[in-house]
């Protein structure tokens, strides 16, 4: 069965944190680095959550 993407994406930097057990903050600061992969969209931030989960891992998601 395929995703659904719209469950596959994260809004806003407190989703992506969750996502990665990091800070709001820690998260927010990673972001705006381009340090993990997300981009801006209409002033918010949105990851795919397997990419993230992906980048974060070095390409071991399960």
């Amino acid at each position: 069965m395929a995703n659904d993407i719209s469950t596959d994406l994260l809004w806003g930097a407190d989703a992506s944190a969750k996502a990665i057990g990091r800070s709001e903050r820690a998260t927010f600061h990673l972001l705006e680095k381009g340090e993990i992969p997300a981009k801006k969209v209409g002033g918010r931030w949105v990851a795919n959550r397997d990419k993230l989960l992906e980048y974060l891992t070095g390409g071991d998601v399960v």
